[in-house]
């Protein structure tokens, strides 16, 4: 009986709540493993297991599927507390705590299947799998065909992109790049939401595989120089001034193809802009830090001296993408596409970090990433809020909606002074920290680039400005309409009141919140990705890496 009770409770809750059964779920849990972190761990291990096993079940099965989105959320959510139990055990090793090794076609290719985890992949781990379970929460009611494939694409999509983080063989590297190109590719032309979507996902596609092509022509040239393309193998290799300059241009433009930099960046605004919500978000707090890390991770790692030698080129470009993206965005009508072009003014500016070669600038750069994922995370997330109960993403039709959202209006004035990197949010130390480190390399260019930014302030203040503030557009239109004695039938003004001037509901609440929670909470205290940062530096410093 008491099975039985349990088990009414359970698809009870699945299929009309599962954000309390969730809840539930955790307590129960808990309770089970007395409150022991260790056993709460194993529990979760056993869980994950068991649950793919069950996930693949309910992909076969056609009814079920409440069930099957909230495995995968739960799932989702679970990795995320494995991924911080490795931040509690990061601190008793030197370099990398998790390494897993296993050759690929012998002796032939001498390819190797090298996974490790150390402080800087952790960072990006911590990120990716806290946005992940946020983008399956705000797609849960939102697809409507084919939403099974979605999530389950969702699901493939954040295991390869752990192994994009966490990979040690270059070669490897690009493979799991490679991999996730096909997810991405369905969820803009599949799951896109206007008619330009086939040419985006087309841009998007043929972009990246262009610029993986060239990377994979270093990669072959450094395999048939030297057998090997291991990350730790080249870094005690000797390379000619003229081969290190040949492989870096090559793994430059892939990776100026990815952040994106000047001139290829027109790929962003255009995916964003015809993907859904989720994939807008999945893009900027993700898939931009991609060419980021794989700066950090190689150029810089592995050809110190042709990075410093092409370190002035990479600031004129920043710049002029800054001056550029500025201006363009003012310009702009639809909302992603602003919010897209200043992704774009943000990547370029933590170039300027990455490339200063010095303690400040890195540590900034790398914060200045993760405030990235989570304020322009947030900003698609309140874009897709406003796009669900209008259905439009053009701002001449929005104006005065504090008066009837003020929950929504708070939230995306905390995202926007995030944004615009006020003090007590986590862009600040990250941009403080940037400055700083282009300080002590060249004084008069700080001074311009701090001038620059007064532009990315006046686009973001003019769009909450644009947003919240002013008359209420539709509501004077439908005055107007009623005055010229025009109406329209079975509408009632009241009821049109409810359904389109409503404020976030409770799912997308607790999907704001944790995002709001880390902006100001590592803006106040940005020790745990100071610590991580400095202590990966520190070490790479002391072997002369850089």
């Amino acid at each position: 009986m008491v099975c039985l009770y349990l088990s009414y409770n359970f698809i009870n809750d699945i299929l009309f709540n599962e954000f309390y059964f969730f809840i539930k779920f955790i307590a129960f849990v808990l309770y089970i493993c007395k409150f022991n972190f260790f056993n709460f761990i194993m529990f979760i291990i056993l869980y994950l297991f068991f649950g793919l096993i069950l996930i693949f079940f309910l992909f076969f099965n056609k009814k079920f599927l409440n069930l099957f989105k909230f495995f995968l959320f739960n799932l989702s959510v679970f990795y995320f507390v494995i991924i911080v139990y490795c931040y509690n055990i990061s601190s008793f090793f030197p370099l990398y705590y998790i390494y897993y090794k296993l050759n690929w076609f012998g002796y032939i290719l001498n390819i190797e299947y090298n996974i490790a985890i150390d402080n800087l992949s952790l960072i990006f781990l911590l990120l990716t799998s806290l946005l992940i379970p946020f983008c399956l929460l705000i797609s849960w009611y939102n697809i409507y065909y084919s939403t099974k494939y979605f999530f389950f694409y969702f699901f493939n999509f954040r295991i390869f992109i752990n192994k994009y983080f966490s990979a040690v063989d270059i070669l490897f590297f690009y493979f799991s790049f490679e991999v996730l190109l096909i997810p991405m590719y369905l969820l803009i032309g599949y799951w896109g939401a206007r008619e330009r979507k086939i040419h985006a996902s087309y841009l998007f596609f043929y972009l990246h595989f262009l610029g993986s092509l060239l990377m994979l022509i270093a990669l072959l040239f450094c395999h048939s120089s030297f057998g090997s393309t291991n990350l730790l193998f080249l870094s005690n290799v000797f390379l000619s001034t003229y081969r290190e300059i040949f492989i870096w241009i090559l793994f430059f433009i892939d990776f100026q193809i990815k952040i994106p930099m000047m001139p290829v960046h027109l790929w962003l605004p255009e995916a964003h802009v015809e993907s859904p919500t989720s994939g807008s978000v999945l893009l900027a707090g993700v898939l931009l830090k991609l060419g980021t890390y794989g700066m950090l991770r190689f150029l810089l790692f592995l050809f110190p001296f042709a990075s410093l030698l092409f370190s002035p080129l990479i600031f004129l470009l920043s710049f002029i993408a800054i001056l550029y993206g500025c201006l363009t965005t003012l310009r702009q009508i639809d909302l992603k596409k602003i919010i897209a072009y200043s992704s774009v003014i943000h990547m370029n500016y933590l170039m300027f970090g990455l490339f200063s070669f010095n303690l400040q600038g890195l540590i900034g750069s790398v914060i200045l990433m993760v405030g990235h994922g989570f304020v322009s995370g947030g900003l698609f997330l309140s874009v897709g809020v406003l796009y669900d109960r209008y259905h439009t993403r053009l701002i001449k039709y929005y104006g005065g909606l504090n008066y009837y959202m003020p929950i929504f209006s708070t939230i995306f004035l905390i995202l926007t002074l995030g944004n615009i990197s006020f003090p007590g949010t986590i862009s600040f130390i990250g941009e403080f920290l940037t400055l700083l480190g282009i300080l002590f390399v060249n004084f008069s260019f700080t001074v311009i680039i701090f001038f620059s930014m007064i532009l990315s302030t006046c686009y973001a203040l003019w769009l909450y400005n644009r947003l919240f503030s002013g008359f209420l557009l539709k509501i004077k239109k439908f005055i107007i309409l009623l005055i010229l004695g025009i109406h329209y039938k079975n509408i009632i003004f009241s009821r049109y009141m409810i359904i389109n001037f409503t404020d976030v509901n409770v799912r997308e609440f607790f999907i704001f919140v944790p995002l709001i929670f880390f902006i100001i909470y590592f803006g106040i205290n940005p020790y745990l990705f100071i610590s991580l940062c400095e202590y990966y530096f520190v070490m790479m410093f002391q072997l002369n890496f850089f």
